[in-house]
């Protein structure tokens, strides 16, 4: 499956406009039944593409929970310079650390043993580019002892 069929497929499955809300003012999320509303500013947006792209080849869901997991994978393989990943994943692991520890530990063990889309970048061709090849790419096709 391309990486353009299964971002669209993530997108239906999680509820998120076709467009990913990438080009909005706001942000409106919900933690649990409370809505929380922040703005999109350009370091989210820049951080974004490499975050969806990251909840596909991982598999991690957008639950609480499921973003704490990719959150504790993202800080442990590394988010450079996007600063804004730095601190939305904190603050979902920390979320994260409160409802089911184990799973986010074992997370950001997981990550440890990867690298990722905010160190390897992305290309133009991106769209066209597999599942697959991407999971290879960040090693996560790899057993890790």
């Amino acid at each position: 499956m391309t990486l353009r069929e299964a971002r669209a497929q993530y997108f239906r499955a999680n509820g998120i406009a076709d467009d990913g809300g990438y080009a909005q003012q706001w942000v409106r999320i919900k933690l649990g039944p409370v809505p929380v509303v922040f703005p999109n500013t350009a370091g989210r947006r820049a951080a974004l593409l490499p975050h969806d792209l990251h909840h596909v080849a991982t598999g991690y869901d957008t639950t609480l929970v499921g973003e704490a997991e990719i959150g504790a994978w993202e800080l442990a393989s590394g988010c450079r310079h996007y600063y804004v990943a730095w601190i939305l994943n904190l603050g979902a692991v920390v979320t994260g650390m409160f409802l089911l520890p184990r799973r986010v530990v074992r997370a950001f063990r997981r990550g440890r043993q990867c690298t990722n889309l905010y160190h390897l970048g992305i290309g133009a061709t991106w769209p066209e580019e597999t599942v697959s090849g991407l999971r290879q790419q960040l090693g996560l096709d790899v057993p890790h002892g």
